[in-house]
């Protein structure tokens, strides 16, 4: 809702804080946004597409340089404090409650205690809670001739933004490819190591191909590795038909 408000002008000002365009599902149209807000700031540790739009970049301290809480995937709070001391260095806490200084507003804490200390009080929702969704099961896709369903995720390591100035570590990640049956790579009529280009009406991406066990008529490609992305290249996502072809584009 904030991208579409922000593209269609009802944003005056914008602040922006550790976003990378391109894991968004749409990245063509959240930089048409950001490029639509008359005034935008970011908050960031490296040089990003929204970085570069910016009227103001407040570099903000690095996980090392400051305290604070990741909640894991079981939902714990897992606490780290800050590991370097480098004078000047501002965590986003102290930045976002300078804003709200400015536009009037008080956020009620500056520090990070302050923060936790507001989140404990807050404690866990102990309301009720909503029936469970009950939604019917989709249909399945059937591709056409020259169609596939694309399967996609993130590898460990690939184009993360976080990794810029790690060639090294960089230089562990997987060589992307388009994984396919061996029945898929047949019709397409390429052996492992070909190129397969798949497109849409958006953009194409073209990878060498590799076989898998996967079923026919699916064709997987990694999210963002090798310099392409799903997100901006192809605009769609995991369970999208898309058009396959041997060769490049």
């Amino acid at each position: 809702e904030i991208v579409a408000a922000a593209a269609a002008g009802d944003l005056q000002a914008l602040v922006v804080g550790g976003v990378e365009v391109d894991d968004l599902p749409d990245p063509v149209a959240a930089v048409a946004a950001l490029d639509a807000v008359p005034f935008l700031v970011s908050l960031e540790i490296r040089a990003t597409a929204v970085a570069e739009r910016a009227d103001v970049v407040l570099p903000v301290a690095p996980v090392a340089e400051k305290a604070g809480s990741f909640v894991n995937w079981e939902g714990r709070v897992r606490r780290f404090d800050d590991v370097l001391t480098v004078a000047g260095s501002l965590p986003d806490l102290r930045v976002l409650a300078g804003i709200a200084d400015e536009l009037g507003t008080d956020l009620g804490f500056r520090t990070v205690d302050g923060a936790r200390a507001e989140m404990v009080e807050l404690g866990p929702w102990d309301g009720g809670h909503p029936s469970p969704p009950t939604v019917a099961a989709g249909t399945a896709a059937t591709p056409a001739v020259g169609e596939a369903v694309l399967a996609t995720w993130r590898m460990l390591v690939d184009d993360g933004t976080l990794q810029d100035g790690e060639p090294y570590l960089k230089a562990t990640g997987r060589a992307p490819v388009v994984r396919m049956s061996a029945a898929t790579a047949e019709a397409l009529g390429v052996a492992p190591g070909g190129t397969v280009t798949i497109a849409t009406e958006h953009g194409s991406m073209a990878l060498p191909a590799a076989v898998a066990d996967l079923p026919d008529s699916v064709v997987w490609v990694p999210q963002r590795s090798g310099g392409q992305s799903v997100n901006r290249d192809l605009r769609v996502g995991a369970g999208a038909v898309v058009r396959i072809q041997g060769g490049a584009a």
